[in-house]
């Protein structure tokens, strides 16, 4: 074997490569970056999912993993950091399925 394998594995960026979206579908809703939703994460989920149940949070990218598999990543409307999450920093960010989810109308509020 060559050196040339270790050159791929050092210049490969998983990050680099994620698949963003414009949009995708949840029951027929379209949901996309900007939307604002209420967050219902599925039972027995992490502490974070405990935490987060219920809060309004705002859609800042729509994510597709190396198995198709769709996230949304959001920022908590009450977190004072969430400038930071709009810019994609970690730790003000939280990943939801589009099934996690609940559409808010202008009206609602946290």
């Amino acid at each position: 074997m060559g050196d040339n394998t270790d050159e791929v594995i050092e210049s490969w960026d998983p990050l680099q490569e994620r698949t963003q979206l414009e949009k995708t579908l949840s029951a027929g809703i379209e949901l996309k970056p900007g939307d604002r939703v209420r967050l219902q994460p599925r039972h027995g989920g992490d502490i974070f999912d405990i935490a987060l149940r219920g809060k309004t949070a705002t859609i800042a990218a729509i994510e597709q993993d190396y198995e198709n598999r769709i996230h949304l990543a959001v920022t908590v409307d009450d977190d004072p950091g969430s400038d930071l999450g709009l810019s994609g920093k970690p730790g003000h960010r939280f990943f939801f399925s589009p099934e996690e989810v609940e559409v808010l109308g202008d009206e609602a509020g946290s």
